[in-house]
């Protein structure tokens, strides 16, 4: 059977661009994403382009077209995000079925996680961006309210027979015990919903001229503050709090910080892992998801995944985090 990607080759990547009206100097480089499609793309007596081809059937022309809003939003009051570039008042256009947008090339690396002046900076960027967020409509989008993207990720690996006999039960069980403390945690904060970047790693900021750069707002969704800051932190206890205080401090210089949501750093840790194995087995179809995790639906990688649940469920056990006050 085709793949949906098949009919993407570098000659419709470059149809597509050349159809808005730039003129390709041939130079094609393909960026990183496996949910998208992503391509630098030379242009003639110019700075190259990228060009974002959207995965079909997986965001309505809404729902994508409220991404965009946002990131102009943001773009619009100073904030440094990659906004798409508009041609003619659209920001999304269609190539032999494909959708999809072009953005100018930003250039920088992934923040230094361990640099407390990084670590400020990036409470500073996010307190304005969620600020800023509140003037925005993302209703079209989904919301992190409760364990429903966990669920669904479980949902999926039972219901295909992913997992081998041997860790199949204790998958399940662990999972669903799981899932239980996090609908627990957020039916007990009951966080308030905001416009959120959705997928805010180190991966998806670049660091240059001293500041961070957002970009691939395609996961953009309304849920708690805490989802865009959680992925900050590493190390033991004591790291994590100081590195949380630092965000959380410049964070408020721009907006109020909730701080019951320290109670759903575990459990949106553990829906990450959960959803990202979902995610995985989901995509299996996609060619470049086994070129690209060979290691993934191995006995192996099962058997670690059972460790790696009951670490994160000795986590949900443990007491939130506590800032220091100031």
């Amino acid at each position: 059977m085709q793949h949906i990607w098949y009919e993407l080759d570098q000659d419709a990547v470059i149809e597509a661009v050349e159809s808005l009206g730039y003129f390709s100097d041939l130079r094609l480089f393909p960026l990183n994403s496996y949910e998208n499609r992503v391509w630098q793309v030379g242009i003639e007596d110019e700075v190259p382009l990228i060009a974002k081809f959207y995965r079909p059937n997986r965001w309505t022309n809404d729902q994508i077209i409220a991404e965009h809003q946002f990131t102009r939003h943001l773009a619009n009051a100073e904030m440094s995000v990659v906004p798409p570039i508009a041609i003619g008042g659209q920001t999304l256009f269609t190539h032999k079925d494909f959708r999809f947008s072009i953005f100018k090339r930003q250039g920088g690396h992934a923040p230094e996680l361990d640099n407390f002046d990084h670590l400020e900076k990036l409470g500073r960027a996010l307190g304005e961006i969620h600020q800023l967020g509140q003037q925005v409509d993302l209703s079209l989008r989904d919301s992190m309210c409760d364990a429903r993207m966990a669920n669904i990720a479980r949902d999926f690996i039972i219901e295909g027979d992913w997992v081998g006999e041997a860790y199949r039960s204790q998958w399940a069980d662990l999972s669903g015990d799981m899932i239980e403390q996090i609908e627990a945690a957020f039916k007990q904060v009951n966080p308030k919903l905001i416009a959120l970047h959705g997928d805010c790693h180190p991966g998806n900021i670049l660091w240059r001229d001293d500041r961070p750069h957002f970009v691939d707002f395609d996961d953009c969704i309304r849920g708690p503050a805490m989802a865009d800051l959680w992925m900050f932190l590493s190390g033991d206890r004591a790291d994590k709090t100081a590195q949380l205080d630092a965000i959380i401090e410049n964070y408020e210089l721009f907006t109020h910080f909730d701080q019951n949501e320290l109670a759903l750093i575990e459990p949106l840790r553990a829906m990450r892992l959960l959803h990202y194995t979902g995610w995985l087995a989901r995509r299996w179809e996609d060619p470049a998801f086994p070129m690209h995790f060979p290691w993934f639906n191995s006995e192996r990688y099962w058997g670690e995944q059972i460790l790696a649940l009951r670490e994160q469920l000795a986590a949900l056990d443990e007491a939130p985090i506590s800032l220091v006050p100031y």
